[in-house]
């Protein structure tokens, strides 16, 4: 009788922790944002960040931000750039040091925006993983800035131009050596023949690394492009050939639901994505967190208990706010362990257009 209990204890541990993902490891943990925490930049948006904690000790986050006097979107597209900033402390604030990659020419294929950063270590090389553009045109100035929209002629080239790109370091401090080429380029035909975008990667104790990423492709009239989808693509190493794996995409409109800004992270259970559910197919709330696990990040299953977050946000004075929007969320792990998740953040009722303020936060994870 003993040895049937305890199969059946087996059993039912072994469907919490590796197959089923009945508990939700985000949202059941979430703790008070602290008000003064994360980055804020006066004159800038900011946005999306990524932190890793350096040999120093001390917390080292990456950033992009443009300047305030463009549209928030789609300003991003022609004048981001990464900036480096650091605090004693996950939570911040963190304090700007320096530009880690910003404008170098209008030649390169990531001149004119660097966005998205994503940063991993392996061995003593610091990996920055971004999204870069560009276009051959003048810059877009404040006396200039009535022109610019989405359907301007810098919007329309920087878009289509959208590609992976990773820079090396042997500090968190720079500098940081970029190549000239994006390692991940679109292909015709395929759900990512638009553009490559928003990377997210994990690199393995082998060194070989997963990648997931976001695409677009041309619809059938050669212009316009597609909803967002999301793949995978594999590397031998980090400076390695990057191959996407198969045809079709992990997540899309066709499957699960359209999401983006997926982040990855590993612990003894395997492989765990956070992303934003686009529309609310997977969570029920639209721009609310997804969560999704996997056996070998190749192949993915979305949680029981898929809801991440959602927009309402309990700060540490108190009070209770739905964020205008709440985006990017990158989950830091240290020691094994989650123990915070950073989002890029918006002021006011919703939507890019009805915000006035940006910045990075942190919600602490119990």
């Amino acid at each position: 009788m003993n040895k049937v209990k305890n199969y059946i204890l087996f059993l039912f541990l072994f469907s919490i922790t590796i197959c089923g993902q009945s508990q939700n490891i985000i949202s059941e943990n979430l703790k008070e944002a602290p008000v003064d925490g994360g980055l804020k930049m006066d004159d800038y948006w900011v946005w999306g960040s990524s932190v890793i904690k350096g040999e120093d000790g001390k917390y080292h986050m990456y950033a992009s931000r443009w300047s305030s006097y463009l549209p928030f979107h789609p300003g991003w597209m022609i004048d981001s750039e990464i900036v480096h900033a650091v605090s004693n402390t996950p939570e911040g604030p963190y304090q700007f040091q320096d530009v880690a990659l910003g404008a170098r020419g209008a030649q390169y294929w990531d001149g004119r925006s660097c966005h998205n950063p994503k940063i991993v270590k392996h061995h003593d090389t610091y990996i920055l993983y971004y999204m870069g553009s560009t276009h051959p045109f003048e810059e877009v100035t404040k006396e200039n800035v009535s022109e610019f929209d989405l359907l301007s002629k810098w919007c329309i080239t920087a878009r289509w131009r959208k590609r992976i790109g990773v820079a090396t370091s042997k500090s968190p401090n720079g500098p940081w050596k970029r190549l000239n080429a994006p390692i991940l380029e679109v292909k015709p035909n395929s759900y990512y023949s638009f553009l490559t975008s928003n990377p997210s990667p994990l690199i393995k104790e082998d060194g070989s690394v997963v990648l997931l990423f976001k695409g677009r492709s041309y619809k059938e009239d050669g212009i316009s492009n597609s909803d967002m989808s999301i793949g995978v693509a594999t590397a031998p190493s980090y400076n390695g050939k990057y191959t996407v794996v198969g045809d079709e995409p992990l997540f899309s409109m066709e499957r699960f639901g359209e999401v983006e800004d997926p982040h990855l992270w590993s612990d003894d259970n395997g492989f765990h994505m956070v992303a934003k559910d686009q529309r609310g197919a997977i969570t029920g709330g639209k721009g609310d967190g997804l969560l999704a696990h996997s056996k070998d990040g190749i192949n993915w299953v979305v949680d029981e208990s898929p809801r991440a977050y959602t927009k309402m946000v309990k700060w540490d004075n108190g009070k209770t706010i739905k964020q205008g929007q709440l985006e990017r969320p990158f989950v830091f792990v240290e020691d094994g362990k989650p123990t915070h998740i950073f989002f890029a953040t918006m002021n006011g009722p919703g939507g890019f257009s009805n915000g006035t303020k940006t910045w990075n936060m942190v919600i602490p994870l119990q």
